[in-house]
């Protein structure tokens, strides 16, 4: 197959996996990966890409690529997220169906065949539904049961709980996400937009393999709320409801006192109550100025229009490097 005078290889299957100071556990998710990769006897690629590792991970990575030509990598200039990480992996991706799976091995690789199979059937979406949680705490289990089920709930698409980013994607639906401009990526909000027949394969979600956990409480409230703010519009109508609903409350105790007043000539006690009311006002008034702020700042960032990440080299591609062997060759990705 040939495209703009360049030889493409065939590759049926791409297996992108992100990975952020894996050094730990990262030759291991090559060995499962290449395991269980073999097993379909088509032809695959492991395309790593690294979101700017501070520890060995790029140098190991390095390595592996020199040792297996389906071993491909990706590294950006500094740590620019999990789902820009993913986002260059599925732009460089050139499989008929694409894997992402995290290298923590949370989400099994022995999973992958299951979803291949749902793919020949003819799904173009096969994404992973944690049945179990094993080694999370009982706070983590519990907030994400909750998030999946109220962003569910306010998202204006049918995004399926219980499911990360843990998936396989025909070629059309990759294509279809790559011409997604958003700077703020939920992908797996994406996923669900862009439509297409989508099934899911139930699995028992491991402990970490090795290392720490890339996701603490702050980074999971952030990525929770881009999730929120960026598939659904309930929450600027929630501040609408209650501002009304407030205000008619308002309008009712003032109407009260008014009354009071001119009938009994009498003046409400209770002072301290009417404080404690107004902070109440000014705290929702806040609150109400936040979420329009959210909103705010992602048509700030979509205006800005810069890259998602910058490339700071590539090994295995055909285009990996300037003559001379040197792997680093400085790229940026623009949404469209």
């Amino acid at each position: 197959m040939s495209e703009g005078g360049l030889i493409l290889r065939e590759v049926r299957f791409s297996v992108i996996i992100p990975v952020y100071n894996e050094e730990a556990v990262v030759r291991q998710a090559h060995a499962r990966l290449t395991g269980v990769m073999e097993k379909t006897g088509e032809p695959y690629e492991l395309l790593f890409v690294n979101d700017g590792s501070r520890d060995r991970t790029l140098e190991i990575l390095l390595e592996l690529c020199e040792a297996d030509s389906r071993t491909k990598l990706i590294s950006f200039s500094r740590n620019f997220g999990h789902q820009s990480a993913v986002s260059a992996g599925l732009e460089h991706a050139c499989g008929q169906a694409v894997v992402i799976i995290d290298a923590d091995l949370q989400d099994p690789p022995e999973i992958i065949p299951e979803m291949i199979g749902k793919w020949r059937e003819g799904y173009e979406v096969v994404y992973g539904r944690r049945v179990k949680r094993k080694g999370e705490s009982l706070f983590k289990r519990c907030t994400a049961a909750v998030y999946y089920r109220c962003l569910r709930l306010m998202a204006d698409i049918d995004i399926p709980v219980d499911a990360g980013d843990f998936r396989l994607l025909d070629r059309s639906v990759c294509a279809a996400v790559n011409r997604m401009p958003e700077s703020n990526r939920f992908l797996r909000g994406l996923v669900s937009w862009a439509g297409f027949r989508q099934t899911s394969v139930e699995y028992v979600r491991d402990p970490r393999w090795a290392g720490e956990t890339k996701y603490p409480l702050r980074k999971m409230i952030r990525f929770a709320l881009n999730g929120i703010f960026s598939f659904s519009y309930r929450p600027l109508k929630l501040a609408t409801y209650l501002g009304l609903f407030f205000s008619f409350g308002s309008f009712t105790y003032l109407t009260y006192v008014i009354i009071t007043k001119l009938l009994y000539n009498n003046m409400v006690s209770g002072w301290a109550s009417i404080a404690a009311i107004n902070l109440f006002f000014n705290g929702l008034i806040l609150l109400v100025l936040g979420i329009i702020g959210e909103y705010i700042g992602r048509i700030y960032d979509e205006c800005k229009r810069r890259p998602l990440y910058i490339i700071s080299g590539k090994c295995g591609f055909d285009d990996d490097g300037p003559p001379g062997g040197d792997w680093r060759e400085p790229q940026t990705r623009r949404p469209a």
